[in-house]
């Protein structure tokens, strides 16, 4: 059959075809490789990536002029059905699905955002049961000092036999008054569940740590490896985060600070993250804005050094980014006149 007009090709996993604009076939070439789920998932995983498969490549080199549209075969009403797949095509789906899982596992983001969760829920679901134990406790060894004493309370309780015992491990006079069986049971789980997820909770950082360290070493020696982390994750990951100004930088983890703001409160001058290291926290208050946006500027140098693989920054550059924080303090020792 004569062909003329532009010439397109359209495929699927199954075939490749060349046809010109009445739908007349110039050639084809169908896939002759073994048909089982996992090669076929293969094939199904280049076409999700628009990578070119190896029957289309060779009918581009034989016809150069031709319009490659990896859609043309669903619009096309000439083209073969594949009924009779229906069965491999679903269990090459279903491969495709396991090896995106298990290519996800490899993504740096991800795996720091689970980790960066997991120890935000540890931490808040730590603290509640940790005050409560503490409470606990302080009804019954009540010269216990609940806030110097505070780390070695629940291990006491939970590797004691007695409240008693409980007591002379802190160094205190034992209780006047004595928990039922049942209830020092119960305060004795309660606190082997807070040493525990204590446990956890230390476990989870020390993952983050090793992990951002790797994944950004230079924002991790800028502003430590767990504030980095938190950044990636807000950020939704490190190319993001390296493609933000420097002001968004400086304001994540500001939620309720920007919401405030979108209903005409004055902006924030710096978020959770960056509020929490010691340069800004520490600081007199009249120069936290000042050191947050200088801070931002260098953080936002780092995770781009560390995204498109630049020199890893060291000890010099952190100590002179330092230095020049503490110029900042030294340049405004005093609070601005009111106006």
């Amino acid at each position: 059959m004569p062909v003329g007009g532009a010439m397109k090709i359209h495929f699927d996993w199954r075939l490749s075809r060349v046809v010109d604009d009445q739908g007349n076939i110039a050639d084809e070439i169908v896939w002759d490789g073994p048909m089982s789920p996992f090669g076929l998932a293969k094939r199904l995983l280049k076409i999700q990536q628009g990578r070119k498969l190896p029957e289309v490549i060779t009918l581009a080199e034989r016809f150069p002029d031709a319009e490659i549209n990896p859609l043309g075969s669903l619009s096309d009403p000439n083209w073969p059905k594949a009924e009779e797949s229906d069965e491999l095509f679903q269990r090459a789906t279903l491969t495709l699905a396991k090896m995106g899982v298990a290519e996800s596992s490899g993504d740096m983001d991800r795996r720091l955002d689970m980790l960066v969760s997991a120890t935000l829920e540890a931490r808040s679901s730590w603290t509640t049961s940790e005050s409560r134990c503490i409470e606990w406790a302080g009804f019954f060894i009540t010269e216990a000092d609940l806030d110097s004493q505070r780390g070695e309370i629940p291990s006491a309780i939970s590797s004691s036999q007695s409240i008693v015992e409980a007591s002379e491990k802190l160094g205190v006079n034992p209780p006047k008054h004595l928990p039922s069986d049942s209830e020092w049971s119960s305060m004795v789980s309660h606190a082997l569940a807070v040493t525990s997820s204590s446990d956890i909770l230390e476990q989870l950082e020390v993952s983050i740590r090793e992990m951002a360290t790797l994944h950004v070493p230079s924002l991790s020696a800028l502003l430590g490896p767990i504030s980095a982390a938190k950044l990636v994750s807000l950020a939704r990951g490190r190319e993001r985060l390296a493609r933000m100004p420097s002001g968004s930088l400086q304001v994540l983890g500001a939620h309720a600070a920007m919401s405030a703001h979108r209903r005409g409160a004055p902006p924030p001058k710096h978020g959770s993250v960056l509020f929490s290291m010691p340069q800004v926290s520490r600081s007199p208050r009249w120069v936290r804005g000042k050191i947050a946006r200088y801070l931002a500027g260098k953080a936002s140098i780092a995770v781009r050094v560390d995204h498109f693989d630049g020199e890893t920054w060291g000890k010099s550059q952190i100590d002179e980014i330092n230095g020049e924080i503490e110029a900042i303090k030294a340049k405004f020792p005093k609070p601005p006149k009111r106006k």
